[in-house]
């Protein structure tokens, strides 16, 4: 190695801490805006069980998510055969898809959990994928078929 490149080393005893901020009682503080959001107090939801506002949030929520080659939302669609809400806010859904090689097999099924956990007031979301019984056109809503202009 040469002079330029050379590396030079130094051992100490201990080395003085750095002088510490200090705040002055004139110092302005800026606003922290998650302070206000994280103390507010949420409303308790009211579950209610079966046929309750948080199983009719769920269905909401259910009714936005569409079947990505049927303009249709899934609950409309007739996939979704059972919502079941507890008191303490579990939330378990029996669903199906339109045939057991439907490309989404993989994605419906945790975007639905998604979804549900993101209703206010719910505790935990299960999704059951059931094949029986089968899906078959005549679990479709008349909106649904309407829409799809089979009416």
């Amino acid at each position: 190695m040469d002079e330029a490149h050379k590396i030079e080393t130094e051992t100490v005893d201990a080395v003085d801490a750095p002088a510490r901020a200090r705040v002055t009682p004139d110092f302005e503080r800026k606003r922290d805006y998650l302070t206000g959001f994280l103390a507010e107090e949420k409303p308790p939801v009211e579950t209610g069980g079966a046929g309750g506002p948080l199983q009719e949030a769920v269905i909401e929520a259910l009714k936005t998510i569409y079947d990505p080659e049927i303009p249709v939302n899934i609950y409309e669609l007739g996939l979704i055969y059972d919502v079941a809400a507890s008191e303490d806010g579990d939330v378990v859904i029996d669903m199906t898809l339109t045939t057991p090689h439907c490309p989404v097999a993989e994605s419906m099924p945790g975007e639905v959990e998604l979804r549900v956990l993101a209703v206010p007031g719910v505790r935990d979301a299960e999704v059951k994928l059931v094949w029986e019984p089968a899906w078959d056109p005549s679990k479709m809503t008349d909106e649904a078929r309407l829409e799809l202009g089979m009416l």
